[in-house]
């Protein structure tokens, strides 16, 4: 194995970890049985984690996109 092919699997395996955690991380968008006592749809508790899920969303985009790219360019090379 090249020096090339070592670095792009490390990084296949980080940004694989990195979406398994983001992906853990962010909450559910089912209301689940929540929905039922109505407590879950206030203005405040929809309204209160928007941007630390849009943060986890992009993080998760960016992660796939390495993955993506590191895959192809490894596929490439051999």
């Amino acid at each position: 194995m090249s020096a090339i092919n070592i670095i792009l699997s490390i990084l296949v395996v980080i940004s694989t970890v990195f979406m398994i955690v983001t992906i853990m991380l962010q909450e559910s968008t089912s209301k689940g049985m929540g929905a039922l006592s109505g407590g879950s749809d206030t203005y405040f508790n929809r309204n209160k984690n928007q941007t630390k899920q849009a943060k986890l969303a992009l993080l998760t985009k960016i992660a796939a996109a390495v993955f993506v790219v590191c895959s192809l360019v490894m596929v490439m090379i051999r």
